[in-house]
């Protein structure tokens, strides 16, 4: 019979870390006595980051002492105490590999439920002083798990734990976790794993993109693809920068001009996604670094050729030195297509909804569907100041006439006096979330939405409130990704990307695509990332040692060396930043 051994408990504070402080409640102490164990939380008990941790689904974590035992002996350590692993519950039993997931446990007066593994965090390295400590409990396959509380009630050390059901599907929180975190699952587990209820809907929500990626390749899958959507991009066409030819350079609008591309021996360019953006190094004169920017691709597939479009901002280094400078006949060294912000198949109605050089990755997606024939509902909603700012206007009515089943909504916020209503645009006023609401569009549509920051994240709040799942919301951010930077204090904002403070480095230079920053490297960082976060370039990340994939990015040029190795390799063409060091000069998006 499995026992409580300890009920542990812990407020969130603010504990210092390199530099910084993390807000977090991986300190718990035991208590004595009765507890109350309520819905959320156990009485005195609280989370630091309610993004990761907490919640319904998370609202006590377990922990074993046979692990206690395993890490005591693996570490070399004597002085591990209940609760050093962040843990609520220490349990003499409950093995992960024989708890399953979906099985009911009786303690005390409470009943509860078990609804995933521990997810991967740093904390609980910073809490053991172990920084690998999150990759470790995923290579050695002792996690531990979460309980959702199905009936409040009392608990206190020393009571047994009286198991009441097994989980459908009997999967155990050890099985599931190498599924999301290890290679070699296959499709019948990521199949059982969403006929399980219990599985909380971050996790059901991982199998469902691991069950994509395997519809799409016929079998099993990379566990990666279910941590991070850059591993479920196709691999890209071809390593590095290569020279490509500008064809032909036409004015798209008052601010927005387009270059075609092509190979410059004539063959056929590979085809690329409807969505994707292409990187190319823009060279200015006298000698410094070339810039490093990316584009979106926006013209008809199956050309062989690509077209980008830019848009010319007031301070826009790149976008003015391609203006001055670029003329047909020139070479520039672009990577291959990238992007996961991608039109996906089906025949649900889709939402092409954009604002300003937005315009550009949905453009080759309505595109792609004209090329195709679609007999699909489209929806094609631009927002311009005006005819003089709207680009590709008569391209996109001339698709949208191709589409037996397409509508148009285009907005002028401030419509110039030859801008005709009815012919130019449908409607006087900025594209925003109240028009949108009164369209009602479908609530089956997947939606593709690309603009300004402040515009996307409205309108998808204003779709979400008009009964569209966020999942079908899918969304593409020019420059940097926001940043994840969980429990870290201060960090929504900061200074614009700068390079780093101290003596300038004397490694290869490393190269930040969205950023548009260019640094050598400095030994004095132990990854990419430390490098990046140096020069306050926004990064995303959960457990700096090789698991979780959120720091997966996109590697445009070079190679790195790994220390750690990967638990599972990321994608190909893609690298981990939170345990790479650059073999020579890299560029990353």
């Amino acid at each position: 019979m499995a026992t409580l051994t300890a009920v542990n408990i812990g407020m969130p504070k603010d504990v210092p870390w390199h530099g910084k402080a993390v807000h977090t409640g991986v300190y718990k102490q035991t208590v004595a006595g009765p507890r109350m164990v309520r819905r959320l939380n156990i009485d005195g008990d609280g989370q630091g980051d309610l993004a990761g941790h907490g919640g319904e689904q998370r609202a006590v974590l377990v922990y074993q002492t046979d692990s206690y035992r395993f890490w005591a002996n693996e570490l070399g350590r004597d002085d591990l105490t209940p609760g050093q692993f962040g843990e609520n519950f220490t349990v003499d039993g409950l093995p992960d590999d024989e708890v399953c997931i979906g099985d009911r446990y009786r303690i005390g007066d409470a009943l509860f439920e078990v609804t995933q593994p521990r997810v991967t965090c740093y904390r609980v390295g910073l809490r053991m002083g172990e920084p690998q400590m999150a990759a470790l409990l995923v290579a050695h396959h002792r996690p531990g798990f979460y309980l959702r509380v199905i009936e409040e009630g009392e608990v206190e050390a020393g009571q047994e734990i009286v198991k009441v059901s097994t989980g459908p599907e009997a999967m155990t929180v050890e099985e599931i976790d190498r599924v999301l975190y290890l290679p070699g699952h296959t499709r019948e587990q990521v199949e059982r794993a969403l006929r399980i209820p219990a599985l909380s809907p971050g996790w059901q929500g991982s199998m469902r993109t691991l069950l994509d990626q395997a519809d799409g390749e016929g079998g099993a899958s990379s566990g990666s693809a279910g941590l991070n959507t850059a591993a479920t991009a196709p691999p890209p066409a071809w390593p590095g920068f290569r020279p490509l030819t500008v064809t032909h350079i036409p004015s798209e609008s008052r601010s927005v001009f387009s270059l075609y591309l092509a190979a410059a021996d004539g063959s056929a360019l590979p085809a690329a996604l409807p969505g994707q953006f292409l990187t190319v190094k823009v060279q200015p004169a006298g000698g410094v670094p070339p810039l490093i920017r990316s584009y979106s691709l926006s013209g008809e597939p199956g050309t062989g050729a690509y077209r980008i479009s830019v848009k010319v901002e007031p301070h826009g280094a790149a976008s003015n030195e391609l203006r001055a400078h670029i003329r047909v006949g020139d070479q520039l060294d672009a990577a291959a297509p990238r992007g996961t912000f991608c039109l996906t198949g089906g025949d649900n109605p889709v939402v092409l909804l954009s604002a300003g050089v937005g315009v550009t990755p949905v453009l080759a997606m309505l595109h792609t569907l004209a090329h195709d024939r679609s007999t699909r509902q489209v929806w094609w909603l631009h927002g311009a100041r005006d005819g003089s700012e709207h680009p590709f206007a008569q391209e996109s009515r001339d698709l949208i006439a191709t589409l037996p089943n397409a509508r148009s909504t285009v907005y002028y916020s401030r419509p110039a006096a030859d801008d005709h209503l009815g012919v130019d645009y449908a409607e006087a006023g900025r594209l925003s979330a109240e028009p949108v609401r009164r369209l009602g569009l479908p609530t089956d549509a997947d939606v593709y939405l690309c603009g300004p920051t402040a515009f996307m994240d409205s309108l998808t709040s204003a779709l979400v409130d008009c009964g569209l799942d966020a999942s079908r919301v899918h969304t593409e951010i020019f420059g940097a990704r926001p940043a994840i930077t969980p429990g870290i204090k201060g960090s929504a904002t900061g200074p614009a990307p700068h390079q780093p403070a101290g003596p300038p480095g004397t490694g290869p230079e490393v190269s930040f695509a969205r950023s548009g920053l260019t640094v050598p490297w400095n030994d004095v960082q132990e990854s990419l990332l430390e490098l990046a976060e140096a020069c306050d370039v926004p990064v995303q990340w959960s457990c700096r040692t090789g698991v979780c994939h959120t720091c997966e990015l996109a590697l445009m040029s070079g190679t790195v060396n790994y220390s750690p190795d990967p638990v599972e390799p990321p994608a190909e063409g893609n690298i981990l930043i939170c345990c790479s060091k650059p073999a020579g000069g890299v560029g990353v998006s």
